[in-house]
């Protein structure tokens, strides 16, 4: 799986934890240097608070383009820390899936 912001692949992973049609990226794929964080945040009534990353690639920025749950409830604790995106982050590529008795 890839996540490509204006023609850059921002994270990569051969596997994310969907959630509510998102793929949620594991923290360690993103490649740190396109993320600031912002100031934004947002409540979902059964994960939490959200927090908010800008995403920048050569010079085009995209406000709050991907999010995350620093301290997801416990029913979304599998997403802790895992980044999703939208708002012209493109996600592509074919979700690895997990034995069954690991979901």
């Amino acid at each position: 799986m890839r996540a490509v912001f204006n023609g850059a692949v921002i994270a990569e992973t051969p596997r994310t934890e969907r959630v509510e049609g998102n793929d949620y990226f594991p923290p360690e794929s993103l490649k740190r240097e396109y993320f600031t964080e912002s100031t934004t945040k947002s409540l979902c009534f059964w994960k939490g608070v959200a927090r908010y990353r800008t995403v920048t690639v050569d010079g085009v920025t995209v406000p709050d383009a991907a999010w995350y749950y620093p301290r997801p409830s416990p029913l979304a604790r599998r997403i802790k820390d895992h980044v999703a995106f939208w708002n012209g982050v493109t996600v592509e590529g074919t979700r690895e899936q997990k034995p069954a008795r690991d979901r």
